[in-house]
């Protein structure tokens, strides 16, 4: 039934051998992706072990139970234990998405609504570092633009898990659904006459490649060099220390002013860029799957306006999945469990549906 686990059982276990090996870790990135790989495969195996051992455990019970009839219990017991084995088997062995087990690299730009837009997109940034934070993962503000104001015209984040987390627990795989254009109707600190209006952010969730994900030619790459015009102190606009990298065979334009050397602001447009080009890459691997599977995934379709934040009714929606709740103060909060949750079950069904015989 599970043949194709073998193959990944010898694979843990090969994994497991490299893991031992003291030479793996003097690269940091390969013994990084190694150890991710074999947390993935973990659940599998551990799965697919019982799943093997309650066969025997329950024709054993059976032949014991003529002579004891608490055996037949027994036996009935593991025979339900095997089937949610298979079930869940079946569950972990769905194709995920590739960038599942990365950290993430998360981008909100301000969108219709000028000032109070820009406002939105800096409550949005709160809520995600809150997120964050009762996740127990660490946040970089790699790049930034406020607003007049207050806010952000756009901001860019790489949010990271500390260790090597569980499938599915990674910051990618929790957040990739935010992605969309998010919706607010509130009553701007900018109105007068207490008139509630509509105003939109958008936002971008990457999974954050590594150098082993991606390969950047430098020969492929124009870099620009400006004058800051963001914070960072007394070289703001008193030394050429923003950076724009292009990438010409893609045409994707990356620019990192927040940090006060140029070196930084580099290194910072650089995990940015690796990130949108792994990101380009699976897209168009994506793109090259069944126009049926293509239309199946329509519920968490990120290209879509996603939610709405309405705070006269303290009331959050997520038009995808049908999700609302009147807790929009605790959701602000950074409390997202929930709609991710939902979110994570609606995607787990389709790609069940998908792969489920005809």
């Amino acid at each position: 039934m599970f043949e194709a686990v073998e193959a990944l059982k010898d694979e843990y276990a090969e994994l497991e051998k490299r893991m031992s090996d003291p030479e793996l870790h003097s690269d940091q990135a390969v013994a990084r992706q190694v150890g991710k790989r074999y947390a993935a495969l973990a659940p599998i195996v551990r799965a697919y072990t019982e799943w093997l051992q309650t066969a025997d455990d329950i024709e054993a019970a059976k032949e014991l139970a003529s002579e004891d009839e608490s055996f037949a219990e027994e036996a009935i017991r593991l025979t339900t234990r095997r089937e949610e084995l298979a079930e869940k088997l079946q569950m972990l062995l769905v194709p995920r998405d590739p960038g599942d087990d990365k950290d993430a690299i998360l981008e909100i730009k301000a969108g219709e609504g000028g000032d109070e837009s820009a406002l939105f997109a800096g409550d949005l940034l709160k809520m995600y570092l809150k997120y964050a934070e009762n996740q127990g993962w660490k946040t970089e503000v790699l790049d930034a633009a406020d607003s007049d104001l207050g806010g952000y015209k756009s901001v860019t984040v790489a949010v990271k898990a500390k260790g090597v987390p569980e499938p599915g627990e990674a910051p990618y795989a929790k957040l990739k659904f935010e992605g969309g254009v998010h919706r607010v109707q509130r009553v701007p600190v900018t109105e007068s006459q207490g008139r509630i209006h509509t105003s939109a952010a958008g936002v971008l969730v990457l999974p954050e490649a590594e150098d082993v994900d991606v390969e950047v030619d430098v020969n492929d790459l124009r870099i620009d060099v400006f004058r800051s015009s963001g914070p960072g102190g007394q070289s703001v606009n008193t030394t050429d220390s923003a950076v724009r990298i292009t990438h010409l065979p893609t045409g994707i334009v990356v620019s990192c002013q927040n940090e006060k050397s140029q070196l930084q602001n580099r290194e910072q447009a650089m995990r940015i860029l690796r990130s949108r080009l792994l990101a380009a890459a699976q897209e168009a691997a994506n793109q090259e799957a069944s126009d049926a599977r293509r239309l199946q995934i329509r519920t968490v379709d990120r290209s879509e306006r996603v939610r709405t934040y309405n705070y006269p009714e303290n009331r959050f929606s997520d038009h995808r999945v049908g999700f609302k709740t009147h807790n929009l103060d605790q959701v602000l909060g950074g409390e997202l469990a929930p709609v991710i949750q939902a979110l994570t079950e609606a995607d787990l069904a389709e790609r069940l549906a998908a792969v489920a015989p005809k």
